[in-house]
């Protein structure tokens, strides 16, 4: 056997497919390796995106829902994204101030092709995913504080629940110019809010316009002013309840919120503007200004929109106005016709747009 032994090695003419073999397993182990290795990658990087977006899903929704049902839905949500293997929800919790916590985790025993012959069976992939939902609008408060102009107009807010796709009207806030002549125009304006088709007023502001021979006596708070005749007129505004709120409305559930005035006057006196202005349309929004006093609201930039979820301050009062259309636009705030103030509660909040992924 030594004999047979040396004189294979000593040998030039033998075949050198048996050496080929050889050395081939361990080539064959280490590209083995790699595909098995890439898989893992590939498969942790599916799983990290199923897990972030079942994650994300849990905080839309409801409050009330219980844990058992966002286990649940983490769960579902995970399989339908692609995600393998099993899944945790670690935490889940919603402040005292409506912030929402959660923290889940997701692993998976992933089957090797090539590892095997290492008697390596199975990789162990694991990931994880933190959010954090800061408290959004929940609650909106607008309160009318004048409005003027020769022409009649009608703000409205709108909302879409989550889920929807069908707009219903929240809120409507109406002016009639009570032609009294005087050259800014004032009328009476009423707040009410609506569901479904019933409107319920919780506001009225009316406004008399009187001809006086001078403003010696005119009253607190009138509004005075001369024509170029100088005919001199005092408008007097009544609102009531005194003590008025305004319209709060629960916009708890809208995935969606714009304003609307329409002014159908405006057809007939100026044929070129617009007789219908939203606070989501980049054509007419600059029309609305929005600022923190009855002096300070910078118009929105021509071409731009509004998110109302956060035009809406929380737990302050905001202020707002709109140009009817009656006067080019930019143009100072004083020009505007419809001043109102906005006042929004904050809460946890269904809206996906308020959650954002922190690990």
């Amino acid at each position: 056997m030594l004999g047979l032994s040396g004189r294979f090695a000593r040998s030039r003419g033998g075949s050198m497919m048996p050496l080929f073999f050889i050395s081939l397993v361990p080539l064959v182990t280490v590209v083995g390796f790699s595909v098995d290795y890439t898989s893992a990658v590939q498969t942790r990087s599916n799983m990290q995106q199923a897990l972030d977006a079942a994650t994300l899903a849990i905080t839309t929704l409801p409050k009330t829902t219980a844990l058992a049902a966002r286990r649940q839905m983490l769960q579902d949500t995970f399989a339908a994204n692609g995600g393998q293997g099993t899944v945790t929800l670690v935490s889940f919790t919603i402040a005292a101030n409506g912030t929402a916590t959660a923290q889940a985790s997701a692993s998976f025993d992933m089957p090797t092709d090539f590892m095997q012959i290492a008697r390596i069976n199975t990789v162990s992939v694991g990931v994880t995913s933190a959010v954090n939902k800061a408290p959004a609008l929940v609650q909106t408060t607008f309160k009318i504080e004048k409005a003027s102009g020769w022409w009649d107009k009608t703000m409205y807010l709108y909302g879409t629940q989550f889920g929807s796709t069908t707009k219903q009207k929240l809120m409507q806030i109406s002016y009639v110019y009570n032609k009294g002549g005087d050259p800014k125009g004032y009328g009476t304006t009423t707040v009410s809010t609506v569901s479904g088709t019933t409107l319920t007023q919780v506001q009225q502001q009316v406004c008399n316009t009187t001809t006086v021979a001078n403003f010696d006596n005119t009253p607190s708070g009138a509004i005075t002013s001369t024509d170029g005749n100088g005919v001199m007129r005092q408008t007097v505004c009544t609102t009531s309840p005194a003590n008025s709120a305004g319209a709060v409305i629960d916009v708890s559930q809208m995935d969606q919120l714009y304003l609307e005035m329409n002014v159908p006057s405006a057809a007939t006196a100026k044929p070129a503007q617009p007789t219908t202005l939203r606070s989501n349309d980049p054509k007419t929004s600059n029309r609305l200004y929005i600022g923190t006093s009855p002096t300070d609201m910078p118009e929105i930039a021509t071409g731009q929109t509004v998110d109302i979820f956060t035009a809406v301050p929380c737990g302050q009062t905001g202020y707002q106005a709109w140009e009817d259309g009656g006067s080019a636009v930019p143009a100072p705030v004083v020009n505007a016709d419809f001043f109102y103030t906005v006042m929004g509660k904050c809460d946890f909040n269904q809206r996906p747009s308020q959650t954002v992924l922190t690990q």
